[in-house]
Order: C-alpha cells, then structure tokens, then sequence
C-alpha cells in the first residue's frame, strides 16, 4: 500500500478571487476581512480635517490637541486621544488608545509617530487587519509608507478568533504595495499555538501579479516511487513569457527535470514542456527517459489559422511508470499533427502533417505527409438548390515492417448537389453526390489482396425529411406541450469490392440514434459503405409551463432492403457484424434536482444487445450529489465489457464532506476502482483525507484479463489558507482523480 501526505508551505500562487472571498465569509460565519475605507466627502487635496475637544495653539505653527481628536486626509483616518502636530516639520505625534485606517489596514495601537511631508506613518503596539486581502496580526512596530507596509517582530493569521489555528510570527514582514507581493524574514509557523516550521525567508502574493520563487513543494512515499519531492519553481520571465522548472526526486528512479515555457503574442500562444530522466533505476536496461510536448495555436491574419499539437516519449510505457501532466495514463496512442488553415469567402482550405506514436503492442499507424482538404464554404445556390464541391489529397507513410503497403496517395474528389425546403412545421432533403477516389499503393504487394493503382466512382443518394407536431397536454402539469418529430430516410450507394484498398484513416463511427441518419458508417473514406436502406425513427418531448424540456424519447432503426447493402464482417476487418440496427435514447427531467439519462443500440437481427447505459442523478445543494450508472458493451477489443458504478458527495456539515465512489466489474465479478475521501474546510485551513484501491494501468494487459494488478494508497493534504494558496477546495474533484472520474451525462446543463 502506498502513502502519499503534503503540507503546503508558502508559494508564488494567485491571491483567491471574488468567488472563493465569499465561500470564506459562509464558512467563517462573518466575514475576517476589513470593510473598505473611505475618506470624508469634500476634503481638498492636502488639506487636513482635525476635530477635538479642545485645542492649545503651541506658536504660529504648532498645535495640541486633546479629547476625541479625529484627523482626516485623503490617505488616512485617525482617532486619538491626544494629538501634536508640527506644521513647519511636517510631524504628527499621537497617544492612545488610538485607531488608524487607510486604504490597506486598519489598525488599533498604543502610539503613533508620523513623517507628513515623506508620507510615513509609525504605529507603536499595533493590532492590525487587512482590507486588500484577508488576514489580521499584531506588530510591535507597524510603519506605514507610499510602498505598503513593514511590520517589526509581528504576527499574520487569516483565521477568525483570539487564538487562531495557524499563525506565522517573524522577526520582520514587508507588505509591499507597489510590487503586489509580502516577505517575511526569520520566521516560526505556529499551529494551535506549537512552533513546527522554522522559515527564514518566503514571499506571498498580495494581489493577481506573479513573481518569480518557489512553488508548493509536495513530499510524497510510495512503493513505486520510495520518498518522492516534488518542488517546483516559477520564473517570471516576462509579462507574456514564463517558465516553471521543477525537480522531481524518486528515490526508487531517479532525479527528474520537469520543465514548461509558456508564451504569448499578438500572434501565438502556447506551452512547451520537457521531462527528462537521466537513468531509471528501476529498470537498468532503459539508461534515460524523456517525454517532449508543443502546442501552439496561431492567428496568423484574418485568414490563416495554425496549430501545433506534438508530444513524444522515449518509451511505451514512460506515461504509466512516470506520470505527465500532457497525457493520461490510459492513453494508448499520442498525438502529433501540424495544421495550417486558410479561410476564405468561397473555400476552406486545411493543410494538416499528423501522426500517431502507438503505445503498447499494437501495430503501427500510417501517417499522412501531408493531407490537403478543400470544402466550400459558401455553396453556390439557385432557389433552393446548393451546388458543393470537397476533396482531399493525402499521402500516408507506414514504416513498420508487418505492413503490406510502406506509402499511398490519396486524391478524393466529391461533388454534391442539394435540395433543401424547410419551414416550421416540416423539411425535405435531397442530396446527389459522386464520390471519386484515386489510389496509388507501394510495397510488398505480391500475394496480397492489394492493387499498386485503385480508381473507385461510387454515388450516394439521401432523401430525408422531418415533420413537427406539437399539442397542448396536461397530463403531468398544467399548461405543457408535448412535441412528436418523425423522421424518415432514404440513403442508397451501390455495393462495391473495395479489399484491394489499404485503411489508412478510417475507422467506423459509433451508432447511437442520431448516428442512424448519417449518410456514411465510417470516418475516412477507405471505406465507403453499400445502402440501400431506410431509417425510421421518431423523438417526442415535453415541456412544462416554464418551457423547459423535462422529457424526452427517441427511437429509430435502419431497414436494409437488400442483404447486400448490410454490414459485412469484412468491413474494416471486424470480427463482429452488427446490422438491422434499433437505437433508443431518453432523458428525465422530472425535478430540478434529479436527472435520469439512458441508451441503447440493438442488433434486430442477431437479437443481441451491442451497447446500453444509464444513468442517474442527483445534486443538491453545498456539493451534495449521487450519482448511478450501468454500462454495456458486447465488442470492446473483443471482449464484453459490463459495469455498473456509483458516486456519492455528502456535506456532512458546513465543514465535513464525504466523497466516495466504487466501480464494478459484472462480467469478471470483481471491483475494479474504490475511492473514499474526508473533507474538512474552515476558512484558515483545510485537510482532505483519501484511499483508493484501483486496477493499475498496464499497456500488456488485456481489458478482460482475470489476474488483474490493483493499486492501493492513502493520501493527506493539508492547506493553511492565506499563505499564496488557492484557498477553494471543492469535493467533487476528489471524484475525478479515478479512471472512471464522476461526469454528468453530456446534454445536462449544471
């Protein structure tokens, strides 16, 4: 079992926003920072209000005053009992009790000192609190100037009452205005009042602005890693330029350099990240390991586009032994490309170089060096008729050796021509298209099914139309409408033997019911599917008298009218034929707190179900939800796939959250992910508590394999709020640190 705790010590983070200052006030029950200060209305600019009880003039230029003395400028606010003041000098002498405001603190103390003319103000004895940011201490000298504050042998909480759970007590703390940051010098972290760190130098933000120093380091153990720290360092470059550069030490591997350059321009913007391993202990035979990750998006000019998605490893199995924030460790394929995009009035034009590094023992993708694709934007029109044309020319490079076919190029051509009549109450389309492929193939071809030079002409015809029916009911509330929308479609393309073609890019599109009226089954066109076939299927729906959708059913299925036009098992070399598909999907409404989602895709005619899933739903209030569901799949990689699963968030108080959730496997009867967490959150400290016992991922093993590895570890986080953190911590994404990860079903709205 392994164990993982962190403490957060004091960082280069952003200041909490607006959003997280009021979850501070609900979960402080009042709010711990300090009302904004306002000057007095119609001060003049260097003049200076004083009342008092009594006033004795001390020459031309000099006055004492006693009793209730309030001094007001447009920096600051003062009562005192006594006041002197030199005008000549510039000075200020007061006594107490005395109270201080100004835009930054306000502060009670014993005694005040003042320099007018340099804008410095000393206060002797001081308690102080913040209006720019939470946060209260004491001081046995707080001096106030134009750059901020510089507080002598003084104390800083963010935490209500007289005796706080946490306090930083230090020998000097600067609160510098000007450069949004505070330092300490010589500093003892006292938790309940104990000393436990010792800190003779650190910076925290003030406000938004960055600066360069230390992250949160994190201090972890666990059975794959040993002791494992983790400290990051940011370096502010510039304003549109950063670097966090971050030594990784496992003392099982190894020491990792965990690099990431951002920049920004009028023209591009994007990240660059580096990890490097020098040598894995771990496993001798591989001496370094390294991940590499670009991406880049650009706005050349009004009509080009570019972008930049690559990421490269050593090894196949780097991002399941190491971890990387630019991939999941369930991914079995990374992806490279390089864009260019020219949008013009009439035409699109996409200039796209893309690969795939597989991982695991798979065989290699083809890569397309280059693919060109051209679309219209604009179609050419006459009444209701649009007339298109699209293609692409595509070369594909393939090195692995278990291959037949090394390269092929590829020119596609598709002209279409369209009707189209719609109005409220009913539409028609009619669509006419010739799809023309040429193909040139090179490599070991001898004694395969595959042709050097394949030239394809196929034609596909769509006819489809809708109607909308829509009546008044009552049934369940008052004043609904319950809508009925049928459809229909007809789509022929004549069947052709297409096995002396490679597949290079395509790959068969998931059925679902709105997948019934696609004109094509796959993606790319490898493979261009015979039809001659309709589809029927229908949706209703209710709405109640706020006009929001409660309910909805949809139902449909295709109806060959010839056996050739079915799906065949040599469709993309499947080893499973689903045909004569029904499809299914529905959702439920029936209480602002409670969803209900569901679907289904059936074979009519191996009477076998393919895919099915439900869910359902409940969120409350303060991160209150659950969350079950079921999911089937008869084909996944050739194994049947059937799990059900639960997810749970429950405030136990304002304080106290329990998340919890737990996956099982109903084909191979065992569990597969089991998560539970503890939350506590005041509004100066939080601590999150979690244990997990999950599959470990494993490019070798297979989705059905009996003897499965399972992971297990307890983790503990503990945040003092107030110290550079992000002082928000929300449950539910505990939820999503498994495989399966809590989500909402896709057309709710949260």
């Amino acid at each position: 079992m392994s164990k993982t705790w962190g403490i957060l010590m004091l960082g280069v983070v952003s200041a909490p926003s607006l959003a997280e200052t009021e979850l501070t006030h609900n979960l402080c029950g009042i709010s711990m920072q300090t009302r904004a200060w306002q000057p007095l209305p119609n001060l003049a600019v260097g003049s200076v209000d004083i009342q008092a009880d009594d006033v004795e003039l001390l020459g031309t230029q000099s006055a004492e005053f006693t009793g209730n003395v309030d001094i007001n400028t447009l920096d600051m606010s003062l009562s005192a009992q006594t006041a002197l003041i030199d005008k000549q000098r510039g000075l200020l002498n007061a006594t107490g009790p005395i109270t201080y405001q100004d835009r930054v603190s306000q502060v009670n103390s014993s005694g005040l000192n003042a320099d007018l003319n340099n804008s410095e103000i000393s206060l002797l004895g001081a308690d102080y609190s913040l209006t720019d940011q939470q946060g209260k201490g004491g001081a046995e000298k707080l001096t106030v100037n134009e750059s901020g504050l510089l507080l002598m042998n003084a104390s800083f909480t963010t935490c209500p009452g007289e005796t706080p759970v946490w306090a930083i007590e230090a020998d000097e703390i600067n609160l510098s205005r000007e450069e949004g940051w505070g330092e300490t010098h010589n500093a003892i972290l006292r938790i309940l009042d104990t000393p436990v760190l010792y800190l003779p130098y650190f910076t925290f933000p003030l406000d938004e602005r960055r600066k360069s120093g230390l992250l949160t380091p994190s201090i972890s153990s666990s059975d794959r890693y040993g002791l494992e720290t983790v400290t990051p360092y940011y370096w502010n470059i510039a304003p549109n330029f950063d670097a966090t550069i971050t030594p990784r030490y496992m003392s099982r591997i190894g020491l990792q350099l965990q690099t990431e350059f951002r920049y920004l321009s009028e023209q591009h913007e994007g990240l660059v990240g580096i990890e490097y391993l020098d040598s894995d202990d771990s496993e001798p035979s591989l001496d370094e390991r390294y991940m590499f990750h670009w991406q880049q998006q650009s706005y050349l000019n009004e009509n080009w586009r570019a972008n930049i998605d690559i990421t490269n490893v050593s090894d196949d199995n780097y991002i399941t032994d190491l971890n990387s924030n630019y991939a999941n460790k369930t991914d079995t394929q990374l992806y490279r490309t390089g864009s260019v995009t020219h949008l013009g009035e009439t035409w699109r034009t996409d200039i796209k170089f893309q690969n795939f590094e597989v991982l695991g023992d798979h065989l290699e993708s083809y890569a397309a060096l280059p693919q060109i694709s051209f679309t219209q934007t604009a179609p050419w029109r006459f009444d209701n008729f649009d007339f298109s044309l699209s293609g692409e020319v595509s070369h594909f490079t393939n090195d692995s050796i278990e291959v037949d076919i090394d390269s092929a190029t590829r020119v596609h051509v598709e002209p279409k021509a369209r009707y189209n009549y719609a109005t409220h109450a009913w539409s028609f389309l009619s669509e006419v298209s010739l799809l023309q492929t040429n193909y040139k193939q090179s490599g070991n071809l001898t004694g395969t099914q595959y042709s050097d030079s394949v030239s394809r002409t196929l034609p596909k015809v769509r006819l489809y139309s809708q109607l909308n029916f829509e009546r008044d009911t009552s049934t369940f509330f008052e004043d609904g409408i319950q809508t009925l929308e049928p459809q229909v479609q007809y789509l022929y393309t004549p069947d052709k033997d297409q096995s002396e073609i490679g597949i290079y890019d395509t790959t068969r599109l998931q059925d679902d019911y709105f997948g019934l009226f696609r004109d094509t089954r796959f993606s790319g066109v490898d493979r261009i599917a015979a039809a001659n076939q309709f589809t029927l299927g229908a949706t209703t729906r209710l709405f109640d008298n706020k006009h929001e959708e409660v309910f909805n059913f949809s139902a449909g299925q295709i109806f060959y009218l010839n056996d050739s036009a079915k799906p065949t098992e040599q469709d993309l070399d499947s080893d499973t034929n689903y045909n004569a598909l029904f499809a299914a999907q529905t959702m439920l409404h029936w209480h602002r707190r409670w969803y209900l989602s569901a679907g289904m895709q059936y074979d009519t005619d191996g009477k076998q179900m393919i895919q099915s899933n439900v869910t359902l739903d409940y969120k409350g209030d303060n991160n209150e939800l659950v969350q079950l569901n079921h999911r089937y799949a008869n084909d996944v990689s050739g194994n049947t796939i059937e799990q059900t699963g639960v997810f749970t968030s429950i405030p136990l108080s304002d304080e106290w959250q329990f998340i919890a959730s737990y996956h099982r496997d109903l084909e191979n009867n065992r569990s597969i992910e089991f998560l539970s967490g503890l939350q506590y959150e005041s509004c100066c400290w939080a601590i999150q508590i979690t244990g997990h016992r999950q599959i470990e991922t494993d490019l070798n093993q297979s989705i059905g394999q009996q003897q499965a590895t399972f992971d297990s570890g307890i983790s503990l986080n503990f945040v003092l709020k107030g110290l550079g953190s992000k002082s928000r911590y929300d449950a539910q994404k505990l939820l999503q640190q498994g495989i399966f990860g809590y989500r909402r079903p896709y057309f709710l709205n949260n």
